[in-house]
């Protein structure tokens, strides 16, 4: 009996074991179901010696990293530990049926379908038809804000090949990152999800070349949109909306890391150097693109005499809470400099710097000089997603640390 007992055990030790490494190195279709709509994306799957997945979902041209995966029993989880996100799903053959998972205060609840199917990765048309219709090129677009009776301001950068879309919306405070889809006849269609957005465009292109439709975000977002072709589109400078209060001309803060260490701007390590001060948060997908450039520009540039500072405003003010996802941004992409618990991300956050006139969003850099004066404080960040306005915040930002440099 004994004997019996044990080979049973040995042979479901066997199949769960075999069940949880068979996913093969594999490019599926992914979607997520919002309403009556899918919000398609693309997922590569790369099985590891340890029994856990490499995976990466794809934006267009965009490969982003997921956290290692795993198989819980026929499930597969693909998270996203750093927005308390998770695609759950289970494996049936060529496909995975799940949902996508938020962790809200300590609980995982499912907020949206998920489905896969292994193969080509296409968008909203696996063999589109070709048209007539071109948007490619820059739009003044305007988001109709649901909280309020006027409209939100944002530049479209659009490029087509083909019947196959991708491009961007630039804001005042960052960008819609990689979004990708297809121009079905007189429509357009685009979609991206990074672990913590989602984001459904779906509109109609006028006989005029204008756009109107909707953008659908997250579990329940809606926003009707309009965009103008407009070559000379642009938005307002970045150095215009948080500014230093009239009779200041330094910030003064003394913020905690994660281990209760005190940082300030007095101490020694920052005295005679350029400072940066980089607001952010750790819920951020825009702040996840600056801090891509900023460790590896702070790793190659510190020995020139420049200092990087993260501020980090997060969902709660408790370092129990906070300081695990701020250690775990700083262990996902080698931050070498100090981020600090500057505060949370509300209508509260100007408090912890009571100099500025308001935090208007994030993430938000601020370049002091070796005076230790405040000399631009730069909203918002383009990313790698926006081309060209991603190259010009490069080329700007190592201009002016040169010159700050040189004084």
């Amino acid at each position: 009996m004994k004997k019996t007992v044990s080979t049973f055990l040995a042979v479901c030790s066997f199949f769960v074991a075999f069940t949880q490494t068979n996913l093969p190195k594999s490019t599926w279709r992914a979607a997520l179901q919002r309403g009556a709509y899918e919000l398609p994306f693309g997922l590569e799957i790369n099985p590891k010696a340890n029994g856990k997945y490499e995976v990466f979902v794809l934006n267009g041209s965009e490969r982003l990293a997921m956290d290692e995966a795993y198989m819980e029993g026929d499930s597969l989880h693909i998270p996203m530990l750093i927005f308390d996100s998770d695609l759950v799903a289970k494996v049936s053959g060529n496909q995975l049926t799940g949902s996508w998972k938020k962790n809200r205060n300590g609980t995982w609840v499912s907020v949206l379908p998920f489905k896969a199917q292994k193969g080509d990765v296409y968008w909203f048309s696996k063999t589109p038809a070709k048209t007539a219709k071109n948007v490619t090129g820059k739009f003044a677009a305007y988001f109709q804000r649901p909280d309020r009776k006027d409209s939100s301001f944002a530049v479209g950068i659009l490029d087509q090949k083909g019947t196959k879309l991708a491009g961007t919306f630039l804001t005042p405070t960052g960008d819609y990152r990689y979004l990708a889809g297809d121009v079905i006849g007189d429509s357009l269609f685009m979609s991206c999800y990074d672990g913590s957005h989602a984001f459904l465009f779906r509109a109609a292109i006028l006989p005029n070349g204008n756009i109107q439709g909707g953008m659908w975000s997250g579990i329940s977002g809606y926003q009707p949109f309009a965009a103008y072709r407009d070559a000379k589109a642009e938005l307002p400078p970045p150095t215009a909306l948080t500014y230093l209060k009239p009779g200041f001309e330094t910030l003064d803060f003394a913020f905690p890391d994660t281990k209760g260490n005190i940082v300030s701007l007095k101490d020694d390590r920052y005295k005679g150097k350029v400072v940066v001060l980089q607001l952010s948060g750790s819920w951020c997908p825009n702040c996840m693109d600056e801090t891509r450039f900023m460790v590896p520009w702070y790793k190659k540039n510190a020995k020139r005499g420049v200092e990087i500072v993260g501020l980090m405003f997060e969902r709660s003010p408790e370092m129990n809470v906070s300081g695990p996802k701020i250690d775990f941004m700083a262990k996902r992409f080698g931050v070498p400099y100090p981020l600090l618990l500057a505060g949370t991300n509300d209508a509260n956050a100007g408090k912890s710097l009571p100099a500025l006139n308001k935090v208007a969003g994030y993430p938000t850099t601020i370049f002091i000089d070796k005076k230790g004066r405040v000399r631009e404080i730069h909203t918002g960040f383009s990313g790698p997603g926006t081309g060209k306005y991603y190259d010009q915040f490069i080329e700007d930002f190592n201009a002016l640390i040169t010159k700050l440099l040189s004084e």
